[in-house]
């Protein structure tokens, strides 16, 4: 099964942190990857939510606007795909993420169409 492990954290504690903080963060993440490879199907870090656009269709007319969806005291800030067999599974692997320690992992499992 593939779940979405959402990354969430408090992206104006990152813009605080020192280059030297920010590296040994990134070669904590880099750890995780190498350690969950087989079980990774993708992720990347999210540029800032400053970089957002924001599109909406009501009516037929098209809105597009800056900024991300909702403000919110977590902002998303990266993602990995897990490949797993099973939901305590991915858990497990969230556990593991870095952003865990000082955010929140939120999990989300792909939808399975039912037979028909």
């Amino acid at each position: 099964m593939k779940v979405l492990a959402l990354i969430w954290s408090d992206e104006s504690s990152w813009e605080k942190l020192s280059p030297e903080e920010r590296e040994d963060w990134y070669a904590q993440y880099r750890s995780f990857a190498s350690a969950a490879d087989a079980k990774l199907a993708g992720g990347d870090e999210l540029a800032p939510t400053r970089a957002a656009t924001t599109v909406r269709v009501r009516g037929g007319q098209t809105t597009v606007t800056d900024g991300p969806f909702a403000e919110t005291r977590e902002q998303l800030g990266g993602y990995f795909v897990l490949d797993v067999q099973s939901l305590d599974e991915a858990t497990e692997l969230a556990a593991k993420i870095p952003g865990a320690k000082h955010g929140t992992v939120e999990l989300r499992a792909a939808a399975e169409e039912e037979a028909a």
